[in-house]
């Protein structure tokens, strides 16, 4: 039986069908719990101990625990989405971010981890205070996921090799997708880039260099 449907329908739904899969393959919580662990199997010389540790105690406190916060918020309609697109909603999953990732970083300090592990939980939180100010002081939603992903790529690239600059093409994506599903404009999501390699890349550089 002939589809009924207008043309331009289809493109349309499967252009939405992508931008969902990158919003969520690519969210915010995938790469700070993946990335403290690609990070620390190097950094700790292939030692799967300490990798496991120090990644996971960057990953749980900065990606984890916050996301099962937010989860059930959005789950109990505190907020729209475990994306919390609503820029007023988004106090408390900052707060959560900040404070769950602060302990992680007291972990990291007390139990004397990797200088790159500090940096990158310090990286993190530098981008988090940020994005509050900016998000609650201009009034501004600034893109999380292409400022987390952004960040996340200079990491990549200072970690292992300057070939990871391929995942921007990754960032590209993730930005189009939230521009697609209409939860951040082009502004928001340039705004986001520029901010994860300036203050989550630039961050992580600078203070790797400062604690060696």
């Amino acid at each position: 039986m002939p589809s009924t449907l207008p043309a331009e329908t289809a493109p349309a739904s499967n252009r939405q069908r992508i931008a969902r899969f990158a919003t969520e393959a690519l969210a915010p919580w995938v790469w700070v719990l993946g990335l403290p662990l690609i990070v620390a199997w190097q950094v700790t010389g292939h030692h799967v101990g300490q990798a496991l540790l120090w990644g996971l105690v960057v990953g749980v406190t900065g990606s984890l625990i916050p996301m099962a916060v937010i989860v059930r918020g959005a789950r109990k309609g505190k907020w729209d989405s475990h994306h919390v697109t609503n820029r007023a909603g988004r106090l408390v999953p900052f707060a959560a971010c900040i404070g769950s990732l602060g302990v992680g970083f007291v972990v990291l300090l007390v139990g004397g981890a990797p200088r790159e592990m500090i940096a990158l939980a310090a990286a993190e939180l530098a981008s988090l205070v940020a994005a509050l100010a900016v998000t609650f002081g201009l009034k501004f939603k600034i893109s999380m996921h292409a400022m987390v992903a952004a960040g996340a790529v200079v990491v990549l690239m200072k970690t292992y090799s300057p070939w990871f600059a391929l995942l921007f093409l990754a960032v590209a994506w993730v930005c189009w997708s939230r521009v697609e599903l209409k939860d951040h404009t082009v502004a928001e999501v340039t705004t986001g880039t520029v901010a994860g390699v300036v203050i989550g890349g630039g961050g992580y550089l600078v203070l790797a260099a400062a604690l060696a």
